[in-house]
Formats: C-alpha cells, structure tokens, sequence
C-alpha cells in the first residue's frame, strides 16, 4: 500500500493540475520544477510529494 495524502496537500494538488494542466508531464523531475515555481513551499519533503501527486493525477488523466 501506499501513503496516504492529506486533504491539504490533495487540495494544492488539485488546484494546481487544474490551473497548469498543460504545464504538467509525466516525468517528476519536471513537475517538481513547475511546483517550486508556483508554490512557496517550506520543506523539500512537501514538495516532493506535492510533485508526486501531481504525477500520478497526470499520468492518470492523460490514460482516460
């Protein structure tokens, strides 16, 4: 099994597939990138599974 996300950290996620889909790919080095550039985010821990989520959502959409 998996970790299991918080609802703040889905919240952020989901804003910012749904703002910066396009931006988004399915490569994590990049979406980490694309987060650090539009989130203030104070530990890389955070980011790093903000950067995760958001390529597990891309790689889910795109397969729909």
């Amino acid at each position: 099994m998996g970790r299991v996300k918080t609802k703040p950290i889905k919240r952020v996620t989901k804003e910012l597939v749904a703002n910066h889909f396009e931006e988004m790919t399915e490569k994590f080095e990049d979406n980490k990138a694309i987060v650090d550039k539009y989130i203030d985010i104070p530990s890389k821990k955070l980011r790093n599974i903000i950067a995760g989520y958001v390529t597990r959502l891309v790689r889910s959409r795109e397969t729909i």
